[in-house]
C-alpha cells in the first residue's frame, strides 16, 4: 500500500507460544521486511517460550514503544487490531484499547531508534510510504477481515 496517511483494521489470533507481527511502511529493498518497517507486535504474551520484554508484547511498536496495557485475548481467540497513521502520529489499538501512541520521526522516536535494537539498521523506519507485511514467525497465526483505507 502506498499512502502516507491510512487506517488498517484486522482480526487475528495466534497459537499458543507463537510470535508474529504486522509491519508497515515496508520497502522491498532488504532481505527482510523488519529491516525497513515498524512492527505492530503480535505474541502469546503469557505463554511464549522465552522471557519477553515489555516492548515485545502484543500491540507494541516492536523494540520501540511498549504497550501501555496488555489487552490481547488468550491464544486461539480472535483479537481486533487497528493501526492509525496520520501525519506521522501513530496509534496502535488492540480490542478497543489504545495501547501505544507515538510520533514517527520525532526526536524521541529517533533517539529510541539510534540507541536500541535498530541502531544497526540505518533504513529502519525511514520510509514515509510503503507496503504492509503480515508476518508468520512460526507457530501459527491467522488473519481475517483485513481492511485498509487512506485518510
Amino acid at each position: 500500500m502506498e499512502s502516507t496517511d491510512w487506517i488498517a483494521a484486522l482480526d487475528w489470533k495466534i497459537a499458543k507460544a507463537s510470535n508474529s507481527g504486522i509491519m508497515y511502511h515496508v520497502k522491498e529493498t532488504h532481505n527482510a521486511a523488519y529491516e525497513t518497517g515498524p512492527e505492530y507486535q503480535l505474541i502469546d504474551d503469557n505463554g511464549y517460550g522465552e522471557k519477553i520484554e515489555d516492548w515485545q508484547k502484543s500491540g507494541a511498536d516492536y523494540a520501540m514503544h511498549a504497550p501501555t496495557k496488555l489487552a490481547a485475548k488468550a491464544p486461539g481467540q480472535y483479537n481486533h487490531t487497528r493501526i492509525v497513521f496520520n501525519k506521522g502520529k501513530v496509534e496502535h489499538w488492540l480490542n478497543g484499547v489504545r495501547v501505544a501512541a507515538f510520533t514517527a520521526w520525532s526526536p524521541d522516536w529517533e533517539k529510541l531508534k539510534s540507541t536500541g535494537k535498530w541502531k544497526d539498521y540505518p533504513d529502519y523506519g525511514n520510509a514515509k510510504t510503503g507496503f504492509i507485511a503480515l508476518q508468520d514467525h512460526g507457530g501459527g497465526i491467522w488473519f481475517k477481515n483485513i481492511k485498509i483505507r487512506k485518510l
